[in-house]
């Protein structure tokens, strides 16, 4: 569950990186593609355009979906001058409206030049160091079977213990679904799994079952550790773009503190009296 504090940050990397994306969209020129009544609409106004258009259109080759991109911004045009010629441009509620919509543009661009600026190829790699660190962990590869009762857990281990196959018996009393390949779980890190289940798993040996039933809220567990291994990070170049977002949120995160730290802020309840200092 992320805080409030987290969710402000990670919202600004979004809408600056997608900006950047649309930037990226159309570096070269923006020529004119119609002029309703004198007023210019320009190339990139179709691909604002074409931003709005639901996931599966915008996959379709801009030339098809062009001639109606255009049709709807001259008819948008049309409508919107319609409503300048009425004053509804002058509208208290649209204006604060415009308002909001303004304060965005700014904010948006204010974050990306702070971005800008604050990212650097070694920023990247000094970033990419601890990322990788976090990305490197311990993984096992593990089987178990999954029973109602702690009295069928210790019947297995009884059985494994004179030489059964680990395999066949979870085939044949598991109930996971992983019980058809015989309780076969692939590799996993400690907290892809609930914690009983993951603390018995990393601490039995390699090649060894647990000796006692393992209890979760899934019920009862017999668990074989069959390999480990150190979970290798992505590559500088692979995890470039995902680097590229932390140092952003970072450095949004830093500058949102600062202006709050020189800035007078006052806050008010629901009910419009002061709220205590840090609500």
């Amino acid at each position: 569950m992320f805080s409030w504090s987290c969710s402000i940050p990670a919202l600004a990397v979004s809408l600056v990186f997608a900006a950047a994306a649309a930037q990226a969209a159309d570096p070269g020129s923006d020529p004119v593609v119609a002029r309703i009544d004198g007023v210019e609409l320009h190339r990139s106004d179709v691909d604002a355009a074409r931003q709005d258009l639901p996931p599966q259109a915008q996959k379709l080759p801009i030339e098809q979906i062009y001639p109606i991109l255009l049709d709807r911004l001259v008819d948008s045009a049309l409508v919107a001058e319609a409503g300048r010629k009425e004053h509804l441009d002058q509208d208290p509620d649209l204006q604060r409206r415009l308002k909001s919509y303004e304060d965005r543009l700014i904010q948006q661009a204010y974050l990306t030049h702070a971005i800008d600026a604050g990212t650097s190829e070694d920023r990247l790699k000094a970033r990419y160091e601890t990322f990788a660190k976090e990305q490197a962990h311990e993984e096992v590869h593990a089987r178990h079977i999954l029973v109602k009762t702690e009295a069928e857990a210790k019947a297995i281990i009884a059985q494994l213990e004179k030489g059964a196959d680990f395999a066949e018996l979870a085939k044949k009393n598991s109930t996971d679904p992983a019980a058809s390949e015989g309780g076969d779980l692939g590799y996993f890190g400690r907290d892809e799994m609930v914690p009983e289940f993951a603390e018995a798993a990393f601490a039995a040996p390699t090649g060894q079952f647990t000796k006692t039933p393992v209890k979760t809220e899934f019920g009862w567990h017999v668990i074989k550790v069959e390999d480990r291994r150190t979970k290798q990070p992505p590559s500088f170049d692979e995890a470039r773009a995902e680097v590229g977002k932390l140092i952003a949120r970072d450095i949004i995160e830093a500058n949102v503190q600062e202006l709050r730290k020189n800035a007078k802020i006052e806050t008010f309840g629901l009910d419009g009296k002061p709220l205590p200092a840090g609500k």
